[in-house]
């Protein structure tokens, strides 16, 4: 936890990072009358964030940026924040104006959450609920590795093989398939993800297999989603000339991104944020996603969401995520004659 005053100015420099992309000078916070403190109180302060990692100087006679840390702190400790009601208003007559007809919905979603956010903004078509949990059986190849055979709901039946540390006899095997099947059936992956007390070591790199065994099908079923604002994004002083931002339009021109970036266990209705270097592919680690899903929990979910620098305005993206998931859930029960459970 930072002080009150090192979270003043943390925060200071993040908003100020965010809205100006321009290194943040000790002497600036004080001279604007941002805080009232001494230069030497706030420069002491920025050290101390930078020794601990928060944020970093691009080099020693510049300013301060926040690091990925600093940004998930900043993003950690943001109160609810909500869109402004004209633009909610805003966004209803739109919704209002196209047809009831899925495509025209969420290519509108993802034009307005480009517009709003100015980044690029992904949404996919709803699909039946995530992968769900039906049998497994363990067989033992060789003294240290089996083939895991997964049977999920729907007849889909998935393979992979796991090395164990040591020596597991099939007898034991085939305790631990048992088990996995009494307690896991019918749960999708982040439930079983959520169940993992009091397993033993084996019991647990057995539910970690399945697990990304699972989420790794869950990905797989996404069809080509709608994207819009590439061309904010390449707008942001970051990306100018920069030879990396290259890879990332390649994968949004082949609507292949979203199977990159998305996060594993991404179960829940709400928001997500990825931060940098949390995402686990490199070509991802200069950006942040903010995340989350829509539609009829159990039945049909969608995903919508935002690509963008890490310096990213995160307080209007997760609102703007949270309330366009509100407004397709809602289009979506009328649609289906069901009820939205917030």
């Amino acid at each position: 936890m930072l002080s009150p005053r090192a979270d003043v100015i943390l925060k200071t420099i993040i908003g100020r990072y965010i809205e100006h992309a321009v290194p943040v000078p000790s002497q600036s916070l004080v001279h604007e009358g941002m805080l009232d403190v001494s230069s030497a109180t706030v420069r002491n302060e920025m050290v101390r964030l930078e020794r601990d990692g928060y944020i970093v100087r691009p080099y020693s006679s510049a300013g301060s940026i926040p690091t990925d840390k600093g940004y998930r702190y900043y993003v950690e400790s943001l109160t609810a924040f909500n869109l402004p009601l004209e633009e909610q208003q805003l966004i209803s007559h739109l919704f209002h104006q196209v047809e009831r007809r899925l495509d025209e919905w969420l290519t509108l979603t993802a034009a307005l959450i480009a517009r709003l956010v100015q980044n690029v903004a992904i949404v996919t078509e709803p699909k039946p609920a995530g992968c769900k949990y039906k049998h497994m059986e363990l067989v033992a190849l060789q003294d240290s590795l089996a083939l895991v055979v997964l049977v999920l709901h729907g007849a889909r039946v998935k393979q992979r093989l796991l090395f164990f540390d040591k020596p597991v006899a099939q007898s034991e095997l085939g305790n631990i398939a048992d088990r996995m099947n009494s307690i896991y059936a019918g749960l999708n992956g982040t439930e079983i993800a959520d169940r993992n007390k009091g397993l033993n070591l084996l019991e647990q790199q057995v539910t970690d297999c399945l697990v990304e065994m699972i989420g790794t099908e869950d990905r797989r079923d996404y069809s080509e989603p709608y994207f819009d604002g590439l061309h904010f994004m390449l707008n942001q002083p970051e990306f100018i000339n920069n030879p990396r931002v290259a890879a990332m339009v390649e994968l949004v021109e082949n609507r292949s991104v979203l199977k990159i970036v998305l996060p594993s266990g991404l179960g829940s209705m709400g928001v997500r944020v990825v931060i940098g270097k949390e995402n686990q592919v490199a070509v991802a680690q200069d950006y942040s996603l903010v995340i989350g899903r829509y539609g009829l929990p159990e039945e049909v979910v969608g995903t919508i969401g935002v690509i963008g620098p890490t310096r990213m305005p995160y307080a209007r993206a997760i609102s703007t995520v949270s309330y366009l998931s509100r407004v397709l859930s809602q289009l979506m029960a009328e649609l289906y004659g069901s009820e939205v459970k917030n």
